[in-house]
């Protein structure tokens, strides 16, 4: 097997500079990308108007959705190479990657049909209502035809850093992106395609990207690791496995989607009984989620960068280099939440005029902004938590800590707040409309403090797992 050093220095490197190595790329890919949603909403804010933002809000459970079954894969296969490759077990990885391509084709055929078929009764959900349900059919149709793309280029990019080259993940991931956003401007600012225009330079950026992660994993000397025909063929053990593993993120982005329908409809209701209507309301809290997930992004990176050297190590049995990653990842997580912080509040009326944002909807856009955000130095514990029950073989764990931010304490909370609110139990001079974004910060801390507890309890584990392998190596 090609390239074994590149993959065995997780274990050997120093964990601080393999962390900035892996960090990095991971960081800048995921902030370009998240950079390419946000100018990807000025465009449509200034091009097409409240209605192409509203309909892009109203589209994007969709969208997670097949972001979900791509991290079921992606991510599920991602953890298991490098567990594998942790235990020496080079063939086992390339059998586990050859597995997932299959996995990703039969997946993504499934869900194109599923979605245009239930298309019309999923917006509806959704809170698509007359004014907006015509552009984000558009939207949806067309990205639709899109996500086998997207389900190689961004499941597969993990294994890219896995492979001990996340120089080379980053560099597929910007390609991609500087391609949607160039095409975005062209489409919808010069062509004035409008909505149909942002969707399909979308889909162009995600081919980009997919097809140079699969000519990586095919045609690349450089790859320790490769795609091969003879290892297409799924077995049974390894798709389970993979999708085990897989159905924490699995099950987080699907409660991003039911969270979305739940935040829209909420927001339609209770924005149509307010001077902004459904229309504003959807618009100005789309603008704030996009704000919020590009804030995000550098925290998920850091997280995403910690995968693979938790994996290898813990599957090569060195627990101190476990906790030494995840010591370092918290402390970068929360150092770049508290940055983000502080530019949010400090430049609130700069970042929200940015997508075409004026009057009475800026003042709700950014109050909205800023107490959604309020606890972003500490939500990143709860990410990084996640990730390492993922990659240390732990799916359930994973599973439950990620769920709790969105399926336990959020969607309640969107229900719970808006009826206090109504009925003048919420704080003074908050309404229904007001409490929606309330619900956030409530979220975070209750989820922050799951999560704590959990790693708590994890962290006198790993500290027993290292005096045993200590007194087992002082005995031989």
């Amino acid at each position: 097997m090609e390239n074994k050093a590149q993959v065995n220095r997780l274990g050997t490197s120093k964990i601080g500079k393999l962390m900035l190595e892996f960090a990095i790329p991971s960081i800048i890919g995921l902030v370009v990308n998240g950079l390419y949603n946000i100018i990807d909403s000025i465009f449509l804010g200034h091009g097409v108007g409240q209605q192409g933002l509203a309909a892009a809000t109203i589209a994007m459970p969709l969208m997670v959705v097949s972001m979900s079954v791509s991290a079921l894969i992606g991510i599920g296969g991602n953890a298991l190479a490098a567990l594998r490759l942790g235990e020496g077990k080079y063939n086992e990885a390339e059998k586990v990657i050859g597995t997932s391509v299959t996995l990703m084709v039969i997946l993504a055929v499934a869900v194109t049909v599923l979605v245009n078929v239930f298309m019309d009764p999923v917006l509806a959900l959704s809170g698509a209502r007359e004014d907006t349900w015509e552009s984000a059919h558009v939207f949806v149709r067309i990205i639709s035809f899109g996500f086998i793309l997207q389900f190689f280029g961004m499941g597969f990019n993990h294994f890219i850093r896995t492979a001990g080259d996340p120089n080379r993940a980053l560099y597929t991931m910007i390609a991609g992106t500087v391609v949607c956003i160039i095409l975005n401007y062209l489409f919808v600012m010069v062509f004035k395609w409008g909505i149909a225009g942002s969707a399909w330079a979308t889909v162009i950026g995600q081919g980009v990207t997919a097809a140079l992660v699969l000519w990586y994993f095919t045609f690349s000397k450089k790859a320790p690791f490769k795609i091969r025909l003879v290892n297409l063929r799924p077995t049974w053990r390894l798709s389970r496995t993979i999708c085990a593993l897989g159905t924490a993120s699995f099950v987080l982005q699907i409660a991003a989607a039911i969270l979305n329908v739940v935040m829209n409809n909420q927001l339609a209701h209770f924005g149509a009984m307010s001077p902004l209507g459904a229309e504003g309301a959807l618009a100005g809290i789309g603008v704030v989620q996009r704000v919020a997930l590009f804030a995000f992004f550098p925290v998920i990176g850091v997280a995403f960068a910690s995968l693979p050297i938790f994996g290898y190590n813990y599957g090569a049995q060195n627990f101190e280099r476990v906790k030494t990653t995840f010591k370092i990842a918290l402390l970068w997580m929360t150092l770049i939440g508290l940055f983000f912080w502080v530019i949010i509040h400090l430049f609130p009326s700069q970042i929200v005029y940015l997508f075409g944002v004026k009057d009475s909807l800026e003042e709700f856009t950014i109050r909205a902004l800023q107490i959604q955000v309020f606890f972003m130095p500490l939500i990143g514990l709860q990410a990084l938590a996640g990730n390492y029950f993922q990659s240390s073989g732990q799916p359930l764990r994973a599973m439950f800590v990620t769920l709790t931010r969105q399926l336990l304490y959020l969607i309640p909370l969107l229900y719970i707040l808006p009826a206090m609110a109504s009925n003048g139990y919420f704080f003074a001079g908050v309404g229904p409309l007001d409490a929606i974004y309330y619900s956030y910060p409530i979220a975070d801390v209750l989820s922050v403090l799951t999560a704590g507890v959990m790693m708590a309890f994890e962290w006198r584990k790993l500290s027993a797992k290292i005096k045993r392998n200590a007194l087992k190596e002082s005995t031989d």
